[in-house]
């Protein structure tokens, strides 16, 4: 997962309280479903928020099984927090006649991340996406590109602010970015599962910040998901490559909801395939590609 700030630490595990108003959900009323900040666990529908006026997000209901009630150790209030990691979320109120519901959950903004939901007037296409990183995105984008049922891969950086989102920012390995692709995939022709399976077998998920000789933050494992679906599937698969114990040493994979994603400078674009005969191409690159081409033959364009 990724890191959190010191601030975050402080209301999610430390159970603190963000200022009032501060927070950038209070007055947010787009569609979609709220996760844990910590674990990305699934915590409530847009549907249950409505409008407290009490400075915090406030939510009548929650999705079944996600959030845990505990008296405080005064006995005066009732704290909420994640069931799946235990991360602080805020506290729940009854009896204040705020909705026929007659609940409050009181929630820090902090304690959350927003994931919308698919505008259907807007989102017309069948294409779904997912954002990997996997080292070098020379390298990732050249293997995922081959696959029938990807419609294009873009490579770019996420995980960090725009601010810092060119190439010679996040090589210093300072900027929060990890070199990613971006695909748009055919759901109907390749799947998620499938496309995690081609990233797992496409590096090595166990060494941290590093493939090969690609050392630092910026060539992190890690998996951007857009929906609760994918966190769901990424970490089954994780789960199951750890049981069958392909690799000796644990998988360092990070899992982290998809926020941005900033497109790389355009002479990035299929650098490969335009520039395979450069000494990096093919003592790195090409070696991956032919053994990813041998393992994946049957889905290959």
């Amino acid at each position: 997962m990724k890191p959190l700030t010191d601030f975050e630490k402080y209301v999610i595990e430390q159970k603190g309280t963000e200022r009032p108003f501060s927070g950038e959900y209070v007055n947010h009323d787009a569609k979609g479903q709220y996760l844990c900040k910590k674990c990305l666990a699934p915590l409530y529908k847009s549907e249950h928020k409505f409008n407290a006026h009490c400075g915090w997000p406030a939510f009548d209901d929650e999705i079944p099984g996600a959030v845990k009630r505990t008296i405080d150790a005064d006995g005066q209030r009732v704290e909420i927090t994640c069931f799946q990691c235990g991360g602080h979320l805020g506290h729940v109120f009854e009896g204040e006649q705020l909705t026929p519901k007659n609940v409050r959950h009181c929630v820090n903004s902090v304690s959350m991340i927003f994931q919308a939901a698919p505008d259907s007037t807007t989102n017309l296409s069948i294409s779904e996406f997912a954002t990997f990183g996997a080292g070098c995105f020379w390298c990732v984008e050249a293997i995922f590109a081959a696959l029938k049922g990807v419609i294009k891969v873009q490579s770019g950086y996420a995980g960090g602010e725009a601010r810092h989102a060119n190439y010679d920012s996040v090589c210093s390995g300072r900027t929060g970015h990890a070199e990613v692709v971006h695909i748009e995939f055919d759901p109907s022709m390749i799947s998620y599962d499938e496309l995690l399976e081609v990233l797992f077998k496409s590096h090595d998920p166990t060494t941290l910040n590093q493939q090969g000789n690609d050392k630092g933050t910026q060539y992190r494992s890690v998996i951007f998901t857009h929906n609760a679906e994918q966190i769901l599937k990424a970490n089954q698969m994780i789960e199951q490559l750890q049981q069958a114990r392909i690799w000796p040493n644990p998988i360092v994979t990070e899992i982290s909801a998809f926020e941005n994603f900033y497109p790389a400078e355009s002479y990035h674009d299929d650098y490969f395939a335009k520039h395979g005969e450069q000494p990096y191409c093919q003592m790195v690159v090409k070696p991956k590609v032919d053994k990813f081409k041998k393992l994946f033959a049957d889905k290959l364009k």
